[in-house]
């Protein structure tokens, strides 16, 4: 049955140009302009966002593009139209002493009834002495889905997440009923299995199509890892952010679609969601074009696998229901 909380929320997107499902109202034409009728609803598993006089986020200071505020207010701008029903805020790395107060603003806006934000992934450092209190304090809060630590970063170097104590963490993540999403350099996805072969009972999510390079030459070893990963069952493969290692105005759907195809087939169409990287995709693409050449690359699908991976699937796996 839909909640009243989200019964309102539908509203509000249908406000901006979105369609709730089961009105009457006519579906818009799909506005990355494929000619398609733009029915699937989408559940968007990557939602960042960020108030940069409220949190500080260091990282920013060396991606000028992004060293301003995005706040709901931009989101709800740039996916107006696309049928975005759902949200799930990613955390965005900000200082470690702020994680507390960025899960309770969160928290705060996924319980509001003006935004589509329904769950949020939030900062964690599985590696430290405080882990276990910190996560745990939130155990009671449905509205918090998961835990990330971006692994890409100087002070994690390569096996970081395979340290006793961090892979003692994402199985306490398990336990407590939330999943822990991956963000790593694409030459250390064999990792990522190793995590999941050690954690079998923690559902991992794989951000980005495990960051594979737009325009990389050889993609071989990535093909191969990612097949690899694959094969562990508590895995989860998020399309998503890759976009943003391709130069802005010098891509095309083409040079997309054999990372998308390659994850797609290895995970099958119940192992993947679709996230938007947003506002971070705007270093190469806009929301509604990175939207587009997705569909583009996924419209020889049948539409059960294309509502699977826009909307189904992240019900399930981020527990939306």
């Amino acid at each position: 049955m839909t909640s009243r909380r989200d019964f309102i929320k539908g509203a509000v997107l249908a406000g901006v140009g979105g369609v709730v499902p089961g009105c009457c109202a006519s579906a818009p034409r799909d506005p990355a302009g494929r000619g398609e009728t733009a029915l699937i609803p989408i559940v968007d598993t990557h939602q960042h966002m960020w108030d940069l006089g409220r949190f500080e986020l260091p990282w920013t200071k060396d991606e000028k593009p992004l060293a301003r505020n995005f706040l709901m207010s931009d989101y709800l701008e740039a996916s107006s139209g696309l049928n975005v029903v759902k949200t799930v805020y990613m955390e965005v790395d900000v200082t470690p002493s702020q994680q507390v107060r960025e899960a309770e603003h969160v928290v705060e806006m996924c319980r509001r009834d003006d935004n589509p934000m329904s769950g949020a992934v939030i900062s964690g450092r599985p590696s430290s002495d405080g882990f276990r209190d910190y996560i745990t304090a939130f155990k009671d809060t449905p509205e918090i889905k998961g835990v990330r630590r971006i692994l890409q970063v100087g002070e994690t170097p390569p096996g970081h997440c395979l340290g006793d104590k961090f892979v003692e963490s994402v199985r306490l993540v398990g336990e407590l009923g939330m999943s822990f999403d991956l963000c790593m350099r694409h030459g250390e996805i064999p990792d990522a299995a190793k995590l999941a072969a050690a954690c079998p009972d923690t559902r991992l999510v794989l951000d980005h199509c495990g960051n594979a390079e737009v325009h990389s030459a050889d993609r071989s070893k990535w093909r191969r890892d990612i097949a690899a990963l694959a094969e562990k069952k508590n895995v989860v493969c998020k399309i998503s952010g890759f976009i943003a290692t391709a130069k802005k105005g010098e891509w095309k759907t083409e040079d997309l679609a054999p990372i998308i195809r390659h994850c797609y087939e290895s995970f099958g169409p119940d192992r993947v969601v679709f996230g938007s990287d947003w506002p971070v995709c705007n270093l190469s693409a806009s929301y509604k074009s990175w939207v587009g050449a997705l569909k583009e690359v996924m419209k020889g699908e049948p539409e059960e696998h294309r509502r699977k991976l826009f909307h189904d699937n992240a019900i399930r796996v981020y527990r939306l229901g």
